[in-house]
């Protein structure tokens, strides 16, 4: 069952999901992606990737190239503006990680954190969650092997994971509700 990463374009086999990381490990093994290569991997226009970083989003690129945690936290901009507003997006991320274009106050990178949410969303793709509890569950089951930078930063990413799915889950019932629509007219 191929599909693609969440926030990109690139394809997976939810049957196989450690594939995720290597795809992203592979990516980057020559360095950093150019800004030509991440709106290719993302679906974006150059100009909105550029947007986001004079915005304060996500730091600048070294050199012209955009590291793994950066492309990363483009990708969960492009997975959460589906369903969620920019300004709300970076109160979220900021939630975890301060000041998004500083990296040294970061309590996840945002690889790590990108890659708990494609285990959840393994979950999701085989069963949705009976409701916000069973969610909030896997996200905390999601971050048992976190290791803590100060105490108490474990339960502040489950709880971003917990927005972050559910805004997905939003996303999908968002497109199946079009889908209906475009099947009524």
């Amino acid at each position: 069952m191929a599909k693609t990463l969440p926030g990109t374009t690139i394809a997976v086999d939810w049957n196989k999901p450690e594939e995720a990381e290597t795809l992203l490990n592979s990516l980057f093994l020559a360095g950093g992606l150019m800004l030509s290569q991440v709106a290719s991997l993302t679906g974006l226009e150059p100009y909105v990737i550029q947007n986001w970083v004079r915005r304060g989003f996500v730091a600048p690129p070294e050199r012209k190239r955009y590291s793994r945690r950066q492309f990363s936290r483009i990708v969960l901009i492009n997975m959460l503006k589906d369903s969620m507003q920019l300004d709300k997006i970076c109160a979220l991320l900021s939630y975890v990680n301060g000041d998004l274009d500083d990296e040294s106050d970061d309590l996840i990178d945002d690889t790590q954190l990108y890659l708990y949410f494609v285990r959840l969303v393994v979950l999701v793709e085989r069963k949705n969650p009976t409701g916000p509890e069973e969610a909030a569950q896997w996200c905390r089951a999601a971050v048992e092997d976190y290791q803590e930078p100060v105490p108490g930063a474990r339960d502040r990413v489950a709880r971003c994971l917990h927005v972050i799915l559910t805004a997905y889950l939003a996303a999908r019932l968002k497109q199946e509700a079009e889908a209906l629509l475009s099947a009524l007219t």
